[in-house]
């Protein structure tokens, strides 16, 4: 990853990214106060442009998160767009890259109770796959459970909550597996270490609903939009229970990083033939296609910043 020469977003201004640091002795260092989005920006297939995927919908959430957080923004949405603009066209981009924004508890001091201040910073550097997605991938139900709405809320994206996440992660690869679905404490499905799911039965999309603990995903939100307008799919939000990941007929993860992921086995249990299912093809592909500007219908959810 390239890191020489970029600058970031800090304290009111763009600096180098190296010179953007700071105390061990930040409330969100230490305790995990903070909230962040993930952003991807793509090479336009035309050449040269970078366009941002859903960049205000991204700064919307965060805002959401702010708010359970009890922050108070230092910027508006309609700031942050820019801002997160001016800084892509400063880098100079050439390739795909991922965006990284925080909002984080900035006061220097030791104490567990939230304090009033709040910066922002933002970060964009040269991204490429986070999954491998030539292959299906393996899938395994962690022993560790997704934290409760009462606890560390999933609907925000809260920095430290990600621990929770991290640790069923690294369960599954130690066990074999190239992720990890976490259950709710009632049993029920989840989402995957950081990625939304979703499972194909009877040509019918199934994925569980916002009070299963799951982050309000903007790629889901995406993925949701296109099967039903595009590919004529129901959607069905609801609950699922373990069980009934072993008999689907098709399933992927979708996120920022992870894009639309095709699933090959949970469990050991291979879905289907093992290969990725033709409503996960032709909603991968379809994805590929908008977030790089090749379907005019979705032009608004790209932000173009010229090359």
């Amino acid at each position: 990853m390239k890191k020489d020469g970029l600058l970031a977003y800090f304290k009111g201004q763009q600096v180098p990214l190296a010179d953007a640091k700071v105390s061990v002795l930040t409330h969100a260092f230490l305790y995990g106060t903070a909230v962040f989005e993930g952003i991807r920006g793509y090479r336009s297939a035309a050449g040269g442009d970078v366009l941002i995927f859903r960049l205000r919908e991204h700064y919307q959430r965060l805002e959401r998160s702010c708010r359970i957080l009890d922050m108070q923004p230092t910027h508006d949405v309609d700031s942050l767009c820019r801002l997160t603009v001016e800084l892509v066209r400063a880098n100079r981009f050439q390739e795909d890259i991922y965006i990284r924004p925080i909002a984080y508890k900035s006061a220097e001091r030791i104490g567990v109770h939230l304090s009033e201040e709040t910066e922002v910073v933002i970060v964009t550097v040269p991204f490429g796959k986070y999954l491998e997605d030539e292959k299906p991938i393996s899938l395994g139900v962690s022993s560790w459970r997704r934290t409760e709405d009462n606890a560390i809320p999933g609907r925000a994206k809260v920095n430290g909550s990600y621990v929770n996440l991290a640790l069923a992660a690294s369960e599954a690869r130690g066990a074999g597996f190239d992720e990890a679905i976490l259950l709710n404490e009632d049993g029920h499905v989840s989402e995957a270490a950081g990625m939304n799911l979703f499972l194909v039965r009877d040509g019918r999309l199934i994925t569980p609903g916002v009070s299963a603990n799951l982050l309000e995903g903007v790629t889901r939100d995406s993925i949701r939009t296109l099967a039903v307008e595009e590919l004529g799919v129901k959607v069905e939000e609801r609950q699922v229970d373990r069980t009934e990941l072993y008999v689907a007929d098709e399933a992927f993860l979708v996120g920022t990083a992870a894009q639309v992921a095709p699933v090959g086995s949970i469990d050991r249990r291979v879905l289907g033939d093992g290969k990725p299912g033709p409503i996960t093809a032709r909603l991968k592909d379809l994805y590929g296609r908008v977030v790089r500007g090749q379907v005019s219908k979705y032009a608004s959810w790209n932000t173009r910043v010229a090359g």
